[in-house]
């Protein structure tokens, strides 16, 4: 799909070239097939086979040129991989996401994604070395466009990269037949060209892609109005430079507020220090990349990335250091909305020779975010349980038939920051919706890192807690967070009810003389069984295999789960054969980090769950994954396919 998503840039360029106002019917198109990502996703039926594995169709030839260049980059960078591959081939699933954070609070996030930026810096590369073997300018373009198609082609075809050969695509060919096209048209073609896929317009990559352009334009032509043309050449180029990372800043602000809960105010700055540092690092990076076959040769130039590559995070870590280089914000859907208004006027102000209008209409959105936190959107739809992705950690968000939100675990806490503040509000408040009560299963900081932002953001009316006594500053400071929230801390006993709208969580475990000879906060693990309907959903924290037989002597009968969130990360000390024998689970959700030291999930565990029919799927791999049921039938989301489960 993606292939025919280049071809439909190519065939879009004739049309805007000869197209009297190819930007209005380019936009027009653009906004239609945007319109089609109403349609819901089709759900697929999982088959299993023997060990409890998903038949899948095989991998396109998109993909397997995709991963034969994962497996370069491993080979070729060495240590340096992660990055290289966020940067080369727009896979962030080995990014930690205390990094992720720190490039956000820095305003470079969009930088840790292949985008319409890195490709064009590669094609402009290419460009240059074409002419400078002195091959014609029209001959040059073409070759690069389509030296570019190729670099797309074998990194996958994510969306961003699409949209930047399209748009390369339509201005050499405007060049070539000396027919000027306005940039809002080869916007226009450049973002349609990937909605061949219509969800891919909930790309966050393809969002900041298509937003960052237009902020281009606009601030461009805000620069030729606002800049004095009699300024000294190398003056005037900083500050285009610096005005241009202001815009960008400002029309991408509602979506970093979405995704990560802040507004980096140092934005501007560090962009304009990174520049330089991305400009030479992409190129050296897609040389190696092409030159992997030539080991020596690819090594040579994987390390002369390696200093770029420090650089390039240096300038992140100073940046996201500095006193209020941030701002956290708690947006609600309300919030983004009304904010998107306000980029849009501001857009159409930098770009307008009459401003008063658009601006009038800019501050009239931005008042409008000012109010929006207190307007509250209804919610009516099915269960929910979202096992986020927060790395080596776990954080569970159930959400009820009526909108409503119970939180088990928070996550991990880092020096700079902590999953609560990072994923789990801005998570919940796009999403609309209270916060009535936070689980806790035990005091691990990989567990109750973010219950402070949490608790301090959110409010919840109840924390539930084992009460394990264990000597840790974070969990002290998630209760005297707590007690002056006028949160209503509650011990977890056995048989413990709690019900929200039309979920019932009832607690299993732990019980205070079995917990009073143990050492290990593990095996003191808050146990609950979410039920919704006929469904029902067991949550194990990080309950080991001495837990799990207790379990099986005292609460046998009440076990059973169509869905598991395997406990302890799936390490090798839980998920024993005779209690999964007695869950009996159709769907096992792991939570775990990317490459973690520990070595979670184990094989043996993977291979117990297979031999109890269970599908398992991972956040590793899949990202956070989001179970639905409306207390009959099950379906799941993982890696952006939607798939239904067959309740036992």
């Amino acid at each position: 799909m993606a292939w025919i998503g280049l071809c439909a840039a190519v065939s879009s360029t004739v049309v805007s070239i000869f197209a009297r106002r190819a930007e209005i019917t380019g936009i027009a198109l653009f906004l239609f097939a945007g319109s089609l990502i109403g349609a819901s996703s089709p759900v697929k039926q999982s088959r299993f086979g023997k060990m409890g594995a998903e038949a899948e169709s095989p991998p396109s030839m998109l993909e397997k040129m995709h991963a034969r260049a994962s497996r370069s980059i491993d080979r070729v960078f060495g240590a340096d991989a992660p990055m290289a591959k966020a940067l080369l081939i727009a896979d962030q699933h080995e990014i930690p996401i205390e990094m992720r954070d720190r490039y956000a609070r820095a305003g470079m996030v969009h930088m840790l994604s292949i985008s319409g930026l890195h490709v064009a810096i590669i094609a402009g590369a290419m460009l240059l070395l074409l002419e400078a073997m002195h091959i014609p300018r029209g001959i040059a373009s073409v070759i690069g466009v389509a030296l570019t198609a190729f670099y797309v082609a074998i990194i996958g075809a994510p969306p961003p990269a699409v949209r930047s050969a399209g748009m390369l695509a339509m201005v050499a060919a405007s060049k070539l037949t000396q027919r000027p096209t306005s940039p809002w048209a080869a916007l226009a073609v450049g973002a349609l060209a990937p909605l061949i896929q219509p969800c891919t317009v909930l790309d966050l990559g393809y969002q900041l892609s298509v937003v960052g352009i237009a902020g281009l334009i606009a601030s461009g032509k805000l620069a030729r109005r606002i800049i004095p043309k009699e300024k000294p050449s190398s003056r005037k180029k900083i500050h285009k430079e610096l005005l241009t990372s202001i815009v960008a800043t400002i029309v991408t602000a509602p979506l970093i507020a979405w995704y990560f809960g802040r507004i980096s105010l140092i934005a501007p700055v560090a962009n304009l220090v990174a520049g330089p540092v991305i400009s030479l690092l992409q190129p050296t990076l897609f040389v190696a990349l092409a030159v992997a076959p030539l080991g020596p040769a690819a090594k040579l130039f994987a390390d002369a990335a390696h200093p770029m590559l420090a650089a390039f995070d240096g300038i992140a870590t100073i940046a996201s250091s500095i006193p209020g280089a941030s701002v956290d914000v708690v947006p609600s859907l309300t919030t983004v909305v009304a904010g998107a208004f306000a980029v849009v006027s501001f857009v159409v102000a930098c770009v307008s020779r009459y401003f008063v209008r658009p601006a009038v209409c800019c501050i009239a959105a931005l008042s409008a975010v000012m109010w929006s936190p207190a307007i509250r959107l209804p919610y009516r739809g099915a269960f929910e349980m979202h096992v986020l992705d927060v790395g080596q950690g776990d954080a569970i968000l159930v959400r009820t038939d009526r909108g409503r939100w119970i939180l088990f675990d928070a996550g991990r806490i880092w020096k700079s920051g902590d999953a609560g503040r990072s994923r789990i509000i801005p998570y919940v408040m796009s999403r609309g919706g209270t916060l009535e009560a936070f689980v806790l299963s035990h005091a691990h900081a990989d567990h109750i890192g973010g219950a402070g932002s949490v608790i301090r953001a959110l409010h919840p009316q109840l924390f539930w807690d084992a009460a394990f006594p264990q000597g840790s500053g974070v969990y002290a400071s998630a209760l005297r967070t707590a007690d002056s929230a006028g949160t209503v801390w509650k011990r977890v006993h056995p048989s413990d009810t709690m019900r929200v709208d039309g979920v019932l969580v009832r607690f299993l475990a732990p019980d205070s003389a079995w917990t009073a000879s143990l050492g290990d906060p593990n095996e003191a693990s808050t146990i609950a069984v979410v039920e919704f309907g006929e469904t029902r959903f067991l949550l194990m924290g990080d309950a080991e295999r001495d837990e799990e037989a207790w379990l099986v002597n005292h609460a046998f009968d009440q076990l059973h789960a169509d869905v598991l969130k395997v406990g302890h990360h799936g390490s090798s000390t839980s998920s024993t054969d005779a209690f999964l024998a007695a869950v009996h689970p159709s769907l096992a959700v792991i939570s775990v980090g990317v490459d973690n030291m520990y070595g979670h999930p184990s094989a043996d565990v993977l291979a117990a769950l297979g031999r109890a029919g269970a599908r398992t799927v991972r956040t590793d791999r899949s990202g956070t994954v989001v179970v639905r049921s409306d207390g009959h039938r099950i379906t799941y989301e993982a890696g952006g396919e939607t798939w239904a489960i067959s309740r036992r």
